[in-house]
């Protein structure tokens, strides 16, 4: 059984960063992903990593988001820089492609103008 939960958002400025977390507890897949999900909008995929370290990112947020993992805690990392309004959204992660049982509650991030 995989439990993955995610912490670190909350309320910035446009221009601000915020450095989100996710812990799973159970196995720690090959490739993990950061999704989100705004008001009115399907989920989609920001960014995911492989094990080996080997990255990949929507275009929306190349240059701006980095994705990062300590395999030895079993924890996914996405660093959120140069904030924007159209990134407010929930942010979860979850495995790539994703398991509908993994969705957490994911964690809020609002981006002011």
């Amino acid at each position: 059984q995989v439990q993955l939960v995610e912490s670190g958002g909350g309320l910035v400025q446009a221009g601000g960063s915020l450095r989100l977390s996710c812990a799973a507890s159970g196995s720690f897949n090959i490739i993990m992903g950061w999704y989100r999900q705004a008001p009115g909008k399907e989920r989609e995929l920001v960014a995911r990593i492989f094990s080996s370290g080997s990255t990949y990112y929507v275009d929306s947020v190349k240059g701006r988001f980095t994705i990062a993992r300590d395999n030895a805690k079993n924890t996914v990392y996405l660093q959120m820089n140069s904030l924007k309004p159209e990134d407010t959204a929930v942010y979860y992660c979850n495995i790539v492609p994703p398991n509908t049982l993994y969705w957490g509650q994911g964690t809020q991030v609002t981006v002011s103008s």
